[in-house]
């Protein structure tokens, strides 16, 4: 792929045809990854180090850890931010390989039914995500996690273990789910600005 390829592909993602699309760029991009990187960092990092059961020992605390984290808070997010992130950058590929500029990617039916397309992908892989973040995480997190240790043939089947700053992770849990929520808001309102730019209530850019 030439550069001026790579340059057009990169405004797009960058710099998107609407003006809710630009806003959900930097939404998406500067808050929600800055609020995931650092933020969740600092709330997630050493949860394994310090999530400890009864008897503290090492295979219990981290077979319990497992049983208790299926799936990293921060690789599933990370992995949502990702997904979300192709539809878009699908569309964006398609019209820098065929030299469409940014102000002509509405202009024609089947580039706006294909940008549409795009927008209702991430609505559709945001609804997943945060159906799943309920199924994984749920809405609160306990100070005590009941650790099944069958599998470890211990003489009690049952163990308490601590999950550390337990407050702390409810509160992210539900800054992702309105992160998710907005984002879905904005896909929506997006959608909206090119129904009203097609029916000429808007000016386009």
């Amino acid at each position: 792929m030439s550069p001026s390829y790579v340059r057009s592909f990169s405004e797009g993602c960058l710099r998107p045809p609407t003006v809710i699309g630009q806003f959900h760029t930097l939404f998406f991009g500067s808050v929600r990854m800055f609020f995931l990187g650092v933020l969740g960092f600092a709330v997630y990092g050493n949860e394994a180090l310090h999530f400890s059961c009864d008897p503290d020992k090492r295979e219990v605390n981290l077979f319990c850890y497992n049983q208790f984290r299926p799936i990293t808070p921060q690789v599933f997010w990370a992995l949502q931010l990702v997904i979300v992130l192709v539809p878009g950058a699908f569309f964006h590929l398609y019209a820098a390989c065929k030299s469409i500029k940014q102000e002509d990617n509405l202009q024609k039916s089947f580039y706006t039914g294909f940008y549409i397309f795009s927008v209702f992908l991430r609505i559709i892989f945001e609804a997943v995500a945060f159906w799943l973040q309920i199924q994984l995480f749920g809405f609160k997190v306990n100070a005590i996690y009941m650790c099944d240790m069958g599998a470890l043939e211990k003489k009690f089947n049952v163990t308490r273990c601590m999950v550390p700053e337990h407050f702390e992770k409810t509160i992210f849990l539900i800054a992702m789910y309105t992160f998710t929520v907005i984002t879905v808001l904005l896909c929506v309102a997006e959608i909206f600005e090119i129904t009203c730019r097609r029916l000429g209530f808007l000016k386009t850019q």
